[in-house]
């Protein structure tokens, strides 16, 4: 069987993927520490080594006893708005961790190595984001994500790595961690709800997002080991929202089947106001197929948030607090 290591198995992306390889008859290795995700989320199936990535000489062991011929690095930390006050733990979760995993598949010979990137590398450019053009991030960890896609492709002119990048935005589906209090916009609302909290909204909530279903990733993603080393794909959905409607969204779910609840503004981040992809590449080149169905897919995420067991919300200590935002106070 092919041998693939998926890093972040416990979490969205690398517990629906290892899910969807298995079930092809794969051999699916899996890396997590556990701070995001969970034990739970991983199917058995999978051979998991319970390590943290910034530990080089346990990854290296990794790679020196399995003999992986692929490898999809998914971990990383996404709270770009909390990124300029942890630049710290930013940068080694993204940016040394990669370079641990880039270093195995030199020097392991890896056949292919796959990396998700980020939208955030875009930002300063007027949307439509297309893969052609010069990364512009504004944020830490935006800045993150660039320096990686450097360093690999780096790795491929000295060391011949092959490699994919994609750069999705805003998935969404089950085995996502919805104890995170930085990160995932459906998410936080949702988590809100059922803890009867307000809704919160940052700004006047008109900032544009798309919002992708899990499901149709896991075929393109599968096709990137063998087609289009040296390719950079956005993979996006085909509809944006409004951040308002879409906390409205959940809103009227919530109140549909359970209590009224309200949505409170807070002052604005640091953030871009419209951000979405152009995806036509993936669809031409890697027959990528959006069906998103916001309202089914938040519909079904509350169901699976409160079929969950009862965790603790998940905090991080912050390294700047000067100009922090009055609700990232603790």
């Amino acid at each position: 069987m092919t041998k693939v290591l998926i890093t972040w198995v416990a979490w969205l992306i690398g517990a629906n993927f290892s899910r969807y390889l298995l079930d092809k008859w794969y051999e699916v290795i899996g890396i997590d520490n556990f701070f995001w995700g969970y034990k739970d989320f991983v199917d058995p199936r999978v051979k998991l080594y319970e390590i943290d990535l910034v530990d080089a000489k346990k990854v290296e062991e990794v790679f020196k006893q399995e003999n992986i011929e692929y490898v999809y690095h998914f971990a990383a930390y996404a709270a770009e708005g909390l990124s300029p006050f942890i630049r710290n733990f930013n940068y080694t979760n993204n940016v040394l961790c990669s370079i641990n995993i880039i270093n195995n598949c030199i020097n392991y010979n890896v056949k292919k190595l796959i990396f998700t990137s980020s939208m955030a590398v875009y930002w300063v450019w007027k949307p439509p984001f297309v893969e052609d053009q010069q990364q512009s991030p504004i944020d830490p960890y935006g800045i993150a994500k660039y320096t990686v896609e450097q360093d690999i492709k780096q790795a491929n002119v000295q060391f011949g790595l092959r490699y994919t990048i994609v750069r999705p935005h805003n998935i969404m589906g089950i085995y996502q961690n919805i104890r995170d209090k930085y990160r995932n916009v459906i998410w936080i609302r949702i988590r809100q709800t059922i803890r009867w909290e307000k809704l919160s909204i940052f700004g006047d909530g008109t900032q544009q997002r798309a919002f992708s279903d899990i499901e149709f990733y896991m075929e393109p993603f599968e096709k990137l080991m063998e087609t289009w080393d040296g390719e950079i794909f956005n993979l996006w959905a085909d509809k944006d929202y409004r951040i308002i409607d879409v906390a409205n969204m959940v809103k009227n779910i919530w109140e549909s089947k359970w209590y009224k609840t309200e949505i409170v503004h807070y002052e604005a981040r640091h953030e871009v106001k419209i951000a979405y992809s152009d995806h036509a590449k993936a669809k031409k080149m890697l027959d990528f197929k959006d069906n998103t169905d916001i309202e089914k897919l938040i519909e079904k995420m509350f169901n699976r948030a409160l079929s969950e067991p009862e965790r603790k919300v998940k905090y991080i200590d912050y390294e700047i607090e000067k100009n922090i935002y009055s609700y990232r106070k603790k």
